[in-house]
């Protein structure tokens, strides 16, 4: 049946929500697809419902196509499966967490590993049964500490989740190529450019994972890749270390006066002005070992001091940070936190000690010390010494001091080597679309769900996790598909098929349009009628730009003469068509 516009629940806006950032959320809004409800939290319009709708029903027809049944779990779940496994802590702060009235502690779901391991576990219990693969459609929480761009980074929003559960190893890689080329096609079907990159499983685990990123400038994704075919986010890029060199013959390490060089520039600029090099290159950030103190902390309370070491010419990425010391929270060391380490001398912190390096012993400052993987054993640096004004010049890793271990914590930048020998990477902006893991047997193994094999033994399942971001997707669908007039989306997700505008107030012209619409309805289309009376011409081709239906079917002056407009939104091309090629024209 086709749509009126007369009495449509849609209101358009012609001014910008004042807290948009960007062009797809703005139109989302004033085309009245969605409204704000809290930061990160949307209501959803009737006309964005079908937009919706849409893309589920490929994703849906894509998971059939993989062998995948449909489920659908509560949001709202129970505290002690995702205790077993641990994610009641590691989630942290992200996780929405309530009690009910008999003060039993719930959640809101980010992610359904748990209850899907369990469901399995109570209705399966031979190798017979598998393998089995099982999805939803389901609204996720996440506490958000800073939710922006609307539909793009919210604290709720609709995924669909697939799991898969096999009984060997080689089961699974035949279930992850499954899901991961059932990813392929979803995305090729709703116009998307991606690109599949490895990337880190954080707090879902499992032994591989990779993302389907769709490059953006708007992404909240850095990630890399080299002409040779690598491609990885950056909280997965693993450096390429330099072997081991030999130490002999070097000279001892020098402690020399550097005052006023608590920067990094700062201590470079004095160490060419007085402590010039023999060879006769000068001195950069890349001679020099920065000292970077960080605090962790820790799900159970606890408060941890960690000094990284990295080259001086790197900074420290706060995201590969976050992956290298997870399930802690990684911030910046604090005033108070030099104040309890007075060892910590700011400016000019070092491993450095008078003793040499002992393996087994704490480092210079008490606290524990990681490095860079490009501080190899037998490479020479410039550091601080621990005393104000003072750096430390030739000291060597491995002769001079050792670190507690290595950690991929440094920034990535253009021009470092793939770690599989592709070549020079470079970097590019993307948002996550869809992420495939293969869990192996984290929460089979903390769950209990084990089935008998063929020999009568009970082996333990091995899972996969393959998440799409629904509402993330339609967000970027808009973002891509617009111009300076309102949305255009491609014919695959828009709300309707055809958008009929009747224009003026002739009987003659509402009479033909009724008829344009009725058969277009009888030949499987689904319409927008615009039949609003007392509404100008203009303004209707105004809502018509601003909701983005792709096709345009103007009926107005021309239909006395058996003439419509057919106006497609995309190219801006408007065509007179005769009444009775109508439906050719929109066929082709």
């Amino acid at each position: 049946m086709p749509t009126r516009l007369s009495n449509y629940f849609l209101r358009t806006l012609r001014e910008d929500p004042s807290d948009a950032e960007v062009i797809g959320h703005k139109l989302l809004v004033r085309a009245g697809y969605i409204r704000r409800q809290a930061p990160g939290v949307f209501a959803w319009l009737p006309i964005g419902l079908r937009v919706k709708e849409r893309i589920e029903r490929i994703v849906r027809e894509e998971m059939a196509s993989a062998g995948a049944h449909e489920v659908h779990f509560p949001a709202l779940l129970p505290r002690e499966p995702y205790e077993v496994t641990g994610r009641w802590d590691e989630y942290g702060e992200g996780l929405f967490r309530l009690k009910d009235r008999k003060g039993a502690d719930m959640l809101l779901a980010p992610t359904h590993e748990e209850v899907f391991t369990l469901l399995v576990k109570d209705l399966y219990n031979s190798y017979k049964d598998l393998p089995l693969s099982i999805f939803q459609i389901q609204d996720k929480y996440r506490d958000e500490a800073r939710p922006r761009a609307g539909l793009l980074r919210g604290r709720e929003f609709t995924m669909k989740d697939a799991y898969s559960f096999d009984y060997t190893d080689a089961g699974l890689d035949a279930s992850y190529q499954a899901q991961r080329d059932a990813y392929e096609r979803i995305f090729t079907r709703l116009g998307l450019e991606y690109v599949i990159v490895q990337a880190d499983a954080g707090a879902m685990g499992g032994s591989k994972s990779e993302e389907f990123l769709h490059p953006t400038p708007v992404g909240e994704d850095t990630f890399v890749r080299s002409s040779g075919g690598y491609a990885a986010n950056v909280e997965a890029f693993t450096t390429a270390a330099p072997a081991a060199r030999s130490y002999e013959g070097l000279a001892p390490a020098e402690v020399l006066a550097t005052p006023d060089t608590p920067t990094i520039q700062t201590l470079v600029n004095r160490a060419n002005e007085v402590h010039m090099r023999t060879d006769g290159r000068e001195w950069t950030a890349a001679d020099t070992l920065k000292n970077v103190v960080l605090a962790l902390l820790h799900p159970d309370g606890t408060r941890e001091i960690v000094v990284v070491g990295v080259p001086g010419d790197r900074e420290v990425d706060p995201k590969r940070a976050e992956v290298a010391f997870q399930p802690a929270e990684v911030v910046a060391a604090t005033d108070e936190d030099f104040v309890k380490y007075p060892a910590l001398v700011k400016g000019y912190i070092g491993p450095w000690s008078s003793e040499g390096a002992v393996l087994g012993e704490e480092s210079a400052t008490g606290i524990r010390y990681v490095l860079d993987p490009r501080v190899a054993d037998g490479t020479v640096w410039i550091t601080g010494a621990n005393t104000p004004g003072h750096h430390v010049f030739g000291l060597v890793a491995g002769r001079d001091f050792v670190a507690d271990g290595t950690v991929e914590v440094a920034d990535v930048q253009p021009g470092d080597p793939a770690p599989d020998g592709s070549g020079p990477v470079e970097l590019a902006r993307g948002m996550e679309i869809g992420h495939v893991f293969q869990l192996g047997r984290k929460y089979a193994d903390a769950l209990g769900l084990r089935v008998l094999d063929e020999n009568g033994k009970l082996v333990t399942v091995t899972m996969g996790s393959y998440g799409i971001g629904i509402t993330r997707i339609l967000a970027i669908i808009a973002e891509l598909n617009n111009d300076a007039r309102g949305l255009i989306w491609p014919k695959t997700v828009a709300p309707f098929d055809i958008h009929v505008v009747a224009t003026g107030k002739d009987p003659a012209v509402i009479s033909v349009a009724e008829t344009v619409v009725a058969d277009l309805d009888e030949n499987g289309f689904e319409v927008l009628f615009d039949d609003r009376a007392k509404v100008s011409p203009g303004v209707k081709f105004g809502d018509a730009e601003l909701i983005g239906v792709p096709t345009i079917v103007i009926v107005g002056r021309d239909a006395s003469e058996g003439f419509v407009e057919l106006w497609d939104r995309r190219s801006g091309e408007r065509t007179r068509v005769a009444l009775g090629d109508l439906s050719a024209a929109l066929t082709v």
